[in-house]
């Protein structure tokens, strides 16, 4: 377990960054991004995913207008779009969609990036239609990336009690409050 808090660290440093300094993103740390999010893991290894790296500041304020929640997107210098091919992985393209991104958001906070993921499956038409995408392409995720302008502190979490069972759902469990008892 020696150096596993360093890791764990690193996980509950990472933060959703809504502002972003006027800073370009290197075109080799994007590549070592997406390098990395290509290892995430997929159903049957399909890897049903591609990426869109959005520079143009064009087509990232349009994307931007999408929906309310997408305007972080206005103020980052790139945009990356996860976008997922169905056929490939037809009962989990979703859920290995989702595994690249997050490979991507994590892959960014290790360089100091920040990101913010901008939910896309609400808005799969007009995205397609902005970015290009062919049909039978669905975008999971909209990426916005730069380097941080803000430092949010750590949210509210549910605590362990209310969320995680033993053997059935709705049975508590009681994790370190069991060993006590013993």
């Amino acid at each position: 377990m020696q150096g596993c808090e360093e890791y764990l660290e690193f996980l509950l440093t990472r933060r959703s960054i809504r502002r972003f300094r006027d800073e370009p993103v290197d075109d080799s740390l994007i590549t070592r991004i997406l390098d990395v999010a290509r290892f995430a893991p997929s159903a049957k290894n399909s890897q049903p995913w591609e990426f869109i790296i959005v520079k143009d500041r064009e087509t990232i304020e349009r994307l931007s207008k999408i929906h309310r929640w997408s305007i972080p997107l206005s103020r980052s210098p790139i945009g990356i779009v996860v976008v997922c091919n169905p056929e490939e992985s037809p009962t989990s393209y979703l859920v290995d969609c989702a595994n690249a991104t997050l490979y991507l958001i994590l892959a960014a906070h290790a360089f100091g990036l920040g990101t913010v993921w901008i939910q896309a499956l609400r808005n799969v038409d007009e995205i397609n239609e902005v970015l290009g995408i062919p049909e039978g392409r669905v975008p999971v995720a909209i990426i916005a990336m730069g380097w941080p302008d803000e430092s949010p502190r750590p949210r509210e979490r549910k605590p362990l009690e209310e969320i995680v069972y033993l053997d059935r759902y709705g049975k508590p469990w009681k994790g370190e409050k069991e060993k006590e008892k013993e």
